[in-house]
């Protein structure tokens, strides 16, 4: 009698990878070639990337200051979980460990009073409730400077409720863990035996080998009739014509895969690098001739929030429109707090061998 097939999330993760296990297969492993070596001997639901040298960050139309001075970044090789981290993942994780989120925690006063401005009165006590930020549509066309119309903190907002104490994540399972705060990532990339990746490897893994082009997929645009990523299409933030399949996040693997077999490397979800974040890193590094496995700097910079501690977030989210947010692109990056989750924040796992 025949095996049943495997199934739950590392089943899912492996039958992601099999395409380019059977690229190894056809030509052929002789146990010569590094990367078909490492490729067979990857941690389940991981994938290979070989590392090299590329040139690190954007100056296309779409791009954001932040992008550059574009600089040349040599990464050394190393596994990527094919997929971002699942609800189902992470869950064993919780089960495991009893590890509660930030989300689900009260916030403290202490934390919140150092991250405002000298003078600013302290919060409502209702305030520091368990909340994380959730997206709330607008009803009609709205001015797109002001993002406090369709962001909201929802008490009881967490992993497990994506929307709210009301919403679960019932028959989700294979969707993207989300409201996971920069801590909650990090445990969880411990707990595993993996970490998050430097923000220079996020990028050369998203490039999926395809040199300074603008999208993981190449140099043409969205294709309204086969989206290869899930964003937001239609009027943002009123109207999601949901083209691609998906209003909120879609299930991992939803699209096909980059060059190096990496799924969802555009939209669907943020994912936390490593890396703090600073607006001017890339300026810093511009008189460099090479910059050999970067690690980002020692301490995050925002001007515009100079108070607040901030990581690295790539690859865009199911919430990213050319008409207000174009970060579905490998170059693109972002600082987010790093004590808090939101609704379209994740997180994926790099091992080094």
């Amino acid at each position: 009698m025949n095996d049943p097939p495997p199934t739950g999330p590392h089943a899912r993760r492996a039958l992601l990878v099999l395409p380019i296990a059977w690229i190894i297969l056809a030509l052929g492993c002789s146990g010569e070639d590094e990367a078909l070596v490492q490729q067979r001997d990857a941690p389940p639901g991981m994938v290979w990337v070989p590392g090299g040298e590329f040139s690190m960050g954007s100056t296309a139309s779409m791009a954001w200051a932040v992008e550059s001075p574009v600089h040349r970044v040599s990464v050394s090789g190393f596994w990527m979980d094919a997929t971002e981290v699942t609800n189902d993942e992470f869950r064993a994780f919780i089960e495991d460990t009893g590890y509660v989120t930030t989300a689900e925690r009260p916030a403290e006063l202490a934390d919140i009073m150092s991250q405002l401005p000298p003078g600013t009165p302290p919060p409502p006590a209702e305030a520091l409730q368990p909340s994380s930020l959730v997206f709330v549509p607008t009803e009609e066309k709205v001015p797109l400077d002001d993002y406090s119309r369709w962001w909201r903190y929802a008490p009881g907002a967490d992993w497990l409720h994506p929307e709210g104490p009301e919403n679960s994540i019932d028959g989700l399972g294979e969707h993207p863990v989300v409201h996971v705060s920069w801590d909650d990532a990090a445990a969880y990339a411990s707990w595993a035996g993996k970490r998050l990746p430097t923000e220079a490897e996020w990028e050369f893994a998203a490039r999926g080998g395809l040199e300074g082009k603008p999208f993981v997929w190449g140099d043409g645009p969205l294709d309204a009739e086969s989206p290869q990523a899930n964003i937001w299409q239609g009027g943002f933030p009123y109207e999601n014509t949901a083209q691609d399949g998906w209003v909120g996040s879609a299930p991992v693997g939803s699209y096909a895969p980059n060059g190096y077999g990496l799924y969802d490397m555009a939209g669907n979800v943020w994912e936390w690098c490593a890396d703090w974040y600073r607006h001017d890193t890339y300026s810093v590094h511009a008189d460099h001739e090479m910059l050999v496995d970067p690690e980002g700097p020692d301490r995050s910079l925002d001007p515009r929030e100079p108070t607040v501690p901030k990581r690295v977030t790539r690859g865009g989210s199911f919430l990213c429109n050319d008409s207000y947010c174009s970060a579905y692109r490998p170059s693109a990056r972002m600082g987010s707090a790093v004590d808090s989750g939101s609704v379209h924040t994740g997180l994926r796992c790099v091992l080094t061998p």
